[in-house]
């Protein structure tokens, strides 16, 4: 979990996690809206700044730990999470939090996101997904759309993209989330119900990089547009969007569609309930895969929260269990010259 050691004395504010560090990102971009939320998400949860540990790997997104006046490391190319992990399993107490990139995470990072989630270790990883390299100026990454035309890919990219949402369930995530960077409340929601998830909470941020793929979802955060094509994720209540409340998601078998609630051949009762507690990943897999029709709405909001042992706890009781058999100071002479061993004459 990622709140520790109960309250704190001294009640913490968002001043009390930003660092002495200019920040340098581009003036307009949306890492600003999700280290701002950041900041202001970890006070309410109790726990003192010597708790938090934030782990980076390279990018745009990656310069994050130097904002966060926490302890943290800015590791190697899409190696942030095997950092992470280790810090965890050596400090268990701590809140270890990776934040990330579309390319960091899922190209030269692509190994060690998919045994991250498949092993639960209690660790919360933001993945900032602004479909472009930012860092590096503006070649396609794992999730530009197909055909998008950048520096690296004049004619249009032809590689099919990944839909991180799908990845991360797919690797069997026990919490599953997406928020926008241009909404500020839901953003710091989603942040806080990763923190208190035990095991990897993976949070997905459509993150606007203004400078060279301006507009990439603008679709889902402008306020003219938003309304009919977002749809927010609440447990235990209908999947209903539109400016007037007007329309909804129903399955037709295993087909998610749209259908009016205004002329009378549909309501409310009709619709998806959505269920973040279901075990089975079938529903939270046709939902992430909603965004790739272009005549649905798009889910935004905890996919998935369910509840499986962490690898962290496993890991550390083996060892715990070990210590008690053998004693917490083996010989190791004796080690090394047990089991599989002979000599050589």
């Amino acid at each position: 979990m990622s709140t520790t050691n109960g309250p704190t004395e001294l009640k913490l504010t968002k001043k009390d996690f930003e660092s002495d560090q200019e920040v340098r990102w581009c003036p307009g971009c949306g890492d600003y809206s999700i280290l701002a939320q950041t900041q202001r998400t970890l006070p309410g949860l109790d726990s003192p700044r010597e708790n938090y540990v934030f782990v980076s790997g390279i990018g745009c997104s990656s310069r994050f730990p130097y904002y966060m006046n926490t302890y943290g490391f800015h590791t190697i190319h899409g190696r942030a999470p095997a950092i992470a992990t280790g810090v965890k399993i050596t400090n268990p107490e701590l809140s270890v939090w990776v934040t990330t990139g579309d390319g960091d995470a899922l190209s030269i990072g692509g190994n060690h996101f998919i045994h991250l989630i498949r092993r639960n270790v209690d660790i919360n990883m933001i993945l900032f997904n602004n479909r472009i390299y930012g860092l590096t100026k503006g070649q396609y990454s794992p999730t530009s759309e197909f055909g998008k035309v950048t520096k690296s890919s004049p004619y249009g990219s032809v590689d099919h993209p990944f839909n991180p949402i799908s990845v991360a369930i797919g690797c069997g995530a026990t919490f599953v989330a997406r928020t926008l960077d241009r909404d500020p409340g839901h953003l710091k929601k989603m942040l806080e119900a990763a923190s208190r998830h035990k095991g990897t909470s993976f949070v997905e941020v459509f993150q606007n990089c203004n400078i060279f793929n301006d507009g990439a979802w603008m679709k889902y955060t402008e306020k003219e547009t938003k309304a009919d094509n977002v749809v927010y994720l609440e447990h235990g209540q209908p999947l209903v969007f539109g400016a007037n409340r007007d329309k909804g998601v129903r399955l037709d078998g295993f087909k998610p569609e749209v259908v009016s609630l205004s002329d009378g051949s549909y309501n409310e009762s009709d619709l998806l309930v959505h269920d973040e507690k279901r075990v089975d990943s079938t529903y939270s897999f046709i939902l992430s895969h909603m965004m790739e029709d272009s005549t649905l709405p798009v889910p935004v909001g905890v996919f998935r929260a369910i509840s499986k042992m962490c690898y962290d706890e496993a890991l550390n009781d083996q060892v715990k269990m070990v210590q008690n058999e053998f004693g917490d100071k083996p010989d190791l002479q004796a080690l090394l010259e047990g089991g599989d061993t002979w000599e050589v004459k």
